[in-house]
């Protein structure tokens, strides 16, 4: 079991890598919850590949340094009917 949980937070990252995507995206992706994704990604895989974290850290904080302009678009799009 611990192996799937390693092999899961590695793809996951690849992923995210891949695409650089949100982790909602990822969460959605997987089918799991973005709990998961955070914790795997955040805990596990820097035990597992810490040059693979140091990457897929990158992806996140560039995510979330955008995060409140893509709420401003979703908010904009929302109330403008598109």
């Amino acid at each position: 079991m611990r192996s799937n949980i390693e092999d899961r937070a590695v793809e996951l990252a690849h992923y995210i890598i891949d695409t650089r995507a949100t982790v909602r995206a990822a969460a959605k992706h997987f089918g799991v919850s973005k709990s998961t994704v955070h914790k795997d990604l955040s805990e596990r895989l820097e035990r597992v590949d810490d040059t693979l974290y140091q990457q897929v850290k990158s992806v996140l904080d560039f995510n979330k340094s955008q995060r409140h302009i893509r709420g401003g678009l979703a908010t904009r799009k929302k109330y403008k009917g598109q």
